[in-house]
């Protein structure tokens, strides 16, 4: 079995574990950004088992490059993503907000 074997390569932007719909980011980002361990990883996601999430950080490895190349797209998405949502939030989202800022803003008084 050869290493891609495990993957289902959707897009360059969208790599997903066979039989999944997770991604490789969703294990890369739990293990390099959270330290968490493959043990842990494989808990946390009921659809994914240990040799996916060792198969990932293999591949991780192997192609270092390319793989740290499609997260950082993967953040970059992400970003725009946030910023889009930003600029077009519901009335209810907004007034929320007002509403705590107000909160905030007695309690920093009253102290």
């Amino acid at each position: 079995m050869l290493l891609e074997d495990y993957f289902h390569f959707l897009a360059p932007n969208d790599i997903r574990l066979k039989g999944t719909r997770v991604g490789i980011e969703t294990v890369l980002y739990d293990f390099i950004y959270r330290s968490c361990s493959p043990e842990h990883i494989a808990d946390t996601y009921p659809t994914i088992n240990i040799e996916q999430v060792y198969a990932t950080i293999l591949y991780y490895h192997c192609k270092r490059q390319k793989v740290e190349n499609y997260l950082n797209e993967w953040f970059e998405f992400g970003r725009k993503m946030r910023e889009k949502q930003e600029c077009n939030l519901p009335h209810d989202i907004i007034r929320l907000r007002q509403l705590k800022a107000e909160r905030d803003a007695k309690r920093a008084y009253a102290s």
